[in-house]
């Protein structure tokens, strides 16, 4: 297997992929409206409102009511996509989601921009550490988290022509390009991007573009990783972890998401069921996040490709 090769000093704005995409499927669907809690700016559903004024709907600073009025529109046959904010989307409506949406299976897509430590110097406030735990733990809710804008907008199709609850996670970064046109989306099974035999990394989002300078780190290091994307968090490919984990009998998992309630949780809750295996989750420990520079801030959790890449060694040190 080819290794993927990034271009990190060359990134694109995956909110805007995520606007752009709405816009394509609205063109193929007139059922699509759009609704937004006064941050079309930030999230990038102006570009849909731009196109289809009469399908998008400026609900205010007012997250509930957003997501009651997506299920009322869903409950007429209309496909709702609510944008905001990934801190308010989950947490502010959460009761909204629960039993609006998820209780009677309404057709509603959330898209929450501005996921993890990323969003930088708003601060603790607004950087979405367990928005991914809240939506995962809902029942009939369907949870993805795209890394790049090519895999944005081919998951925005997925939802525009799949019935039922989701959430889709998005970051507020520019993000590097990483997968090319042959790329293809599966919601029903991870991504296998490297082959490797001492160590696997599960990833998704914006952690991606690190895990995979960080498997370069580890190769000189005389260590293999391998790496699977994981941009469906849930239902989750049980399979893929499975095969994975006992290939190298060491699983690592990577978000910008805290430790609690992620990618890290649902890995361990399969393997530790179907098969006990070494795990070690990075992401952000029980804390809140602060304000600060994107990048910096990215190094001072741990989830950079050089500090990845040393968690993973001294781990390995540990266990053997």
């Amino acid at each position: 297997m080819k290794n993927i090769t990034i271009d990190k000093n060359k990134k694109n704005s995956i909110r805007s992929a995520y606007g752009k995409a709405l816009v394509e499927v609205g063109k193929e669907n007139e059922n699509i409206v759009v609704l937004d809690a006064d941050v079309s700016c930030s999230t990038q559903s102006q570009i849909f409102a731009k196109e289809f004024p009469e399908r998008f709907f400026n609900m205010g600073i007012a997250e509930q009511d957003m997501v009651a009025t997506a299920a009322g529109l869903a409950s007429q046959g209309k496909i709702p996509f609510a944008s905001a904010f990934a801190v308010f989307a989950t947490g502010r409506a959460y009761d909204q989601i629960r039993n609006s949406i998820c209780y009677p299976e309404f057709n509603v897509k959330i898209v929450g921009t501005h996921g993890g430590i990323t969003v930088g110097e708003d601060g603790a406030s607004h950087q979405a550490l367990e928005d991914v735990s809240l939506m995962r733990g809902l029942p009939n809710m369907t949870v993805i988290v795209p890394a790049d804008c090519n895999e944005c907008r081919q998951v925005i199709k997925y939802a525009a022509s799949h019935k039922g609850p989701m959430y889709i996670r998005i970051a507020r970064s520019n993000v590097p390009d990483i997968f090319d046109e042959t790329y293809k989306f599966d919601p029903h099974k991870a991504k296998e991007l490297r082959q490797g035999k001492d160590v696997t990394i599960v990833t998704n989002g914006e952690t991606l573009a690190e895990v995979i300078e960080c498997a370069d780190i580890l190769e000189k290091a005389g260590i293999d990783a391998q790496i699977i994307h994981l941009p469906v968090v849930k239902p989750l490919d049980d399979g893929t972890i499975l095969e994975a984990a006992k290939k190298t009998n060491f699983v690592v998992t990577v978000e910008n998401h805290s430790i609690i309630g992620g990618i890290g949780s649902a890995v361990c809750e399969v393997l530790s069921e179907k098969l006990p295996t070494k795990v070690l989750r990075i992401g952000t420990n029980d804390e809140f996040g602060q304000s600060g520079d994107p990048d910096a801030l990215m190094d001072f959790y741990g989830l950079t490709a050089q500090k990845i890449a040393q968690k993973i060694e001294n781990k390995l040190r540990e266990i053997k």
